[in-house]
Protein backbone atom coordinates (compact mmCIF):
# COMPACT_ATOMS: atom_id res chain seq x y z
CA UNK A 1 0.00 0.00 0.00
CA UNK A 2 3.04 2.47 0.50
CA UNK A 3 4.01 1.89 -3.09
CA UNK A 4 1.01 2.55 -4.42
CA UNK A 5 0.39 5.37 -2.39
CA UNK A 6 3.49 7.24 -2.69
CA UNK A 7 3.48 6.16 -6.63
CA UNK A 8 0.08 7.69 -6.89
CA UNK A 9 0.83 10.46 -4.81
CA UNK A 10 4.10 11.63 -7.73
CA UNK A 11 1.77 11.16 -10.34
CA UNK A 12 -0.91 13.27 -8.87
CA UNK A 13 1.52 15.62 -8.15
CA UNK A 14 3.36 15.85 -11.88
CA UNK A 15 0.33 16.35 -13.23
CA UNK A 16 -1.46 18.70 -10.87
CA UNK A 17 1.56 21.04 -9.83
CA UNK A 18 -0.60 22.63 -6.99
CA UNK A 19 -1.01 19.85 -5.12
CA UNK A 20 2.70 20.05 -4.34
CA UNK A 21 2.20 22.39 -2.20
CA UNK A 22 0.34 20.08 0.04
CA UNK A 23 2.69 18.19 3.34
CA UNK A 24 1.01 15.18 2.14
CA UNK A 25 -2.12 13.90 0.04
CA UNK A 26 -2.12 10.37 1.83
CA UNK A 27 -2.97 9.04 5.90
CA UNK A 28 -0.72 6.37 6.27
CA UNK A 29 -3.96 3.84 7.35
CA UNK A 30 -5.42 1.89 4.80
CA UNK A 31 -8.40 -0.87 4.63
CA UNK A 32 -8.76 -3.88 2.79
CA UNK A 33 -11.72 -6.17 3.03
CA UNK A 34 -13.82 -8.10 0.17
CA UNK A 35 -17.03 -6.60 -0.60
CA UNK A 36 -18.83 -9.33 0.41
CA UNK A 37 -17.04 -9.37 4.29
CA UNK A 38 -18.45 -5.68 4.99
CA UNK A 39 -21.34 -3.35 4.74
CA UNK A 40 -21.79 -0.62 2.88
CA UNK A 41 -22.18 1.72 6.29
CA UNK A 42 -19.12 0.09 7.52
CA UNK A 43 -16.46 1.44 4.09
CA UNK A 44 -19.04 5.23 5.25
CA UNK A 45 -17.90 5.38 8.88
CA UNK A 46 -14.60 4.33 7.92
CA UNK A 47 -14.02 7.23 5.70
CA UNK A 48 -16.20 9.27 7.71
CA UNK A 49 -13.19 8.81 10.69
CA UNK A 50 -10.33 9.42 8.34
CA UNK A 51 -8.09 12.23 9.67
CA UNK A 52 -9.79 12.47 13.25
CA UNK A 53 -7.01 11.39 15.00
Amino acid sequence: MHRIKGYSSYVLRKEFPHLKRMPSMWTRSYFVSTADNVSSQTIIKYIKAQGKD
